[in-house]
This record gives C-alpha cells, sequence and structure tokens, in this order.
C-alpha cells in the first residue's frame, strides 16, 4: 500500500504496489522457462498405428519378426527366448547363414517403454540387420483408403460368405 502526501484529498490511498507482484510473476516466468524444456526431453513413443497400412503377409522362412511383450520379453519368430540369447540368435540368422536380405521386422507392445525397443533395436544392429521395420497395427475403426491394401475379410465360422461380384453362381 502506498501513502499519499499531497493532493486535496489527503488521508490514506489504497492503490496497490504492483513491485512484488510483477517480482513474483517474473521469478515463476524464469522457473517455467527452466523447466519446461526438461519435462519435453523424456517424451514418450507410441509404437506406428496409421490407417493406411498395406498387409505384410508373414513369410516363415525368409522374414525374421523380433517381438517384445508388456514385461519385456522376448520372442524370435512367435517363439520365447532369453532375453541374452538374442543376440547370438540374430547372428546366427544374419551373419552365419547366407541371406538374401538382410530385413527384420519389429513388433513391441504399445505400453513397453521405449527404451526397450530402442536396446531390441541396438542389439539388431550390432548382429547383422542392416533394415528394420516396425510393425504397427491399423487404427481401430478405420480402413485403408488406398485399394489393394486391405486384407481380403475371412468370414467367420458358420457365417454366410459374402456376395461375389456379378452375384452367386
Amino acid at each position: 500500500m502506498a501513502i499519499s502526501t499531497g493532493g486535496s484529498e489527503g488521508g490514506v490511498a489504497s492503490t496497490p504496489n504492483v513491485t512484488p507482484m510483477v517480482d513474483v510473476m517474473l521469478v515463476l516466468l524464469i522457473i517455467f522457462m527452466v523447466v519446461t524444456p526438461a519435462l519435453l526431453a523424456g517424451f514418450q513413443a507410441d509404437p506406428p498405428q496409421a490407417q493406411n497400412i498395406k498387409d505384410h503377409p508373414e513369410d516363415e522362412k525368409n522374414d525374421q519378426v523380433l517381438g517384445i511383450d508388456k514385461d519385456g520379453h522376448y520372442y524370435l519368430n512367435k517363439k520365447q527366448i532369453a532375453a541374452e540369447q538374442v543376440g547370438p540368435a540374430l547372428k546366427h540368422i544374419y551373419v552365419d547363414t547366407p541371406r538374401e536380405d538382410y530385413i527384420m521386422y519389429l513388433k513391441a507392445d504399445k505400453n513397453l517403454d521405449y527404451s526397450k525397443v530402442l536396446d531390441a533395436l541396438d542389439i539388431a544392429m550390432h548382429n547383422g540387420v542392416k533394415v528394420t521395420g516396425l510393425i504397427g497395427d491399423q487404427k481401430p475403426g478405420t480402413v485403408s483408403s488406398i485399394e489393394g491394401d486391405q486384407r481380403n475379410p475371412t468370414p467367420a465360422p458358420g457365417a454366410p460368405a459374402a456376395a461375389t461380384k456379378g452375384g452367386a453362381k
């Protein structure tokens, strides 16, 4: 509060002193400027999920799929494998055995820490994998808008078959 010493009214003037309020606001601004970059540095990423995903039929002989479940357990071609055996198994597949391609597909649970995905990519890179493809899922409730990207739907057991072009024969 400020006291006025002159003027015709005299007495005490009740005008707020804004200097302490400005000081507090500047301190808060500086705090937020320092903290905000630190908050953005630890960003989380979900595995890819998109609308226009082309189905990739898995070729049992050539395609190698490394999977990681929500608990961090590794699966190589749908068979569980110990974490310490992933590197030697990939080295056997990509270095010791002659191959046409050096592509590995990685499928990870969306709730898995991203550092586990990076660890798997690092293990793969150091054991002969040249290209890594991440496997994603179609967003729920969406259909690919690109012709030829959709898998032919398989009717459920006991359900009537879908009508073909030109009608059933």
